[in-house]
């Protein structure tokens, strides 16, 4: 059995634990109610870029358009979206997992897979098992801004149109609620010509003629950019006020352990104690009938 001064030692040690999974908690919960304001901002924007993207596209020619033209898929691109710290539970983990088995599927058909991480715990997962990185960004998961979704839509794109890439998908979290996140997939390029829609020559004439300036191809051209990143700074918000929501729980949850563990040790320190009153008691009874 532990002596009494080992168990006051761990018991120090988890008060002290706990003070810092309370501290993480309550700053999580902090920086998740500042993300969740973001995200609930964004979403109309993103949902109405999205209808003008659709109606712009409906009424002018969507045939020819790079982004939107499909191959013979040889070689696919990941882009997976985690954050660059841990302590979050399973966060960045299910992320990471949902992305190598899509990879896996897609090698097992005889295609090649490049990953585009954002976020260090993704970044350094995918090194760690020596996986194909074509490029990696780290350091704004905490606060991400939309010039860091430019960035990485530019990327995509620009490997796209070159041919380096033939399909580019997504896997990220979403942020449901402060205890839940859901693991999404999402096709980025070609931009699929479901979302699009297509008017016929007797619904555009019903619906009028939207004029184009300087083009329709070039003003499509620019939706159809402006709309993925649009997507990706979304997915960029939503992962991280899932991540806050993450670690906010996992930080609870520690602290709660914690205590239950302070209480475990405090009964067993409390035992320990009454064990070494009764081998005194004993020694001194002994020892008085010793000198009878």
């Amino acid at each position: 059995m532990a002596s009494q001064q080992d168990i006051k030692r761990r018991i120090r040690s988890v008060q002290n634990t706990r003070k810092i999974t309370k501290a993480m908690e309550l700053v999580s919960a902090a920086k998740l109610r500042r993300a969740q304001t973001r995200i609930e901002a964004l979403r109309p924007f993103a949902e109405r870029t999205q209808d003008l993207m659709v109606e712009a596209a409906a009424r002018a020619n969507v045939h020819g358009q790079v982004l939107l033209t499909k191959r013979e898929l040889q070689t696919v691109g990941i882009l997976v979206i985690t954050g660059d710290r841990g302590l979050a539970g399973a966060f960045n983990a299910q992320v990471v997992r949902r992305a190598l088995q899509l990879g896996a599927e897609h090698a097992a058909q005889g295609r090649a897979v490049r990953y585009l991480a954002v976020g260090r715990k993704g970044v350094g997962s995918l090194r760690f098992r020596r996986l194909d990185i074509a490029e990696a960004w780290t350091g704004f998961s905490d606060r991400p801004e939309y010039a860091d979704a430019e960035t990485v839509a530019g990327a995509a794109v620009e490997r796209f149109k070159d041919g380096e890439l033939d399909h580019v998908v997504m896997v990220s979290n979403d942020f449901v609620s402060a205890i839940a996140q859901r693991v999404e997939t999402r096709e980025l390029l070609p931009i699929p010509e479901g979302e699009l829609g297509e008017l016929g020559p007797k619904e555009r004439a019903a619906q009028g003629e939207m004029l184009f300036e300087p083009g329709a191809d070039e003003i499509l051209d620019e939706l159809l950019i402006s709309s993925l990143e649009t997507t990706i700074y979304r997915a960029m918000l939503e992962s991280t006020a899932a991540e806050h929501g993450a670690r906010m729980t996992a930080m609870r949850n520690a602290s709660e352990n914690a205590g239950e563990l302070i209480d475990s040790l405090t009964l067993a320190m409390n035992r320990a104690r009454q064990a070494a009153i009764t081998q005194e008691i004993l020694e001194v009874v002994g020892g008085a009938d010793a000198l009878e």
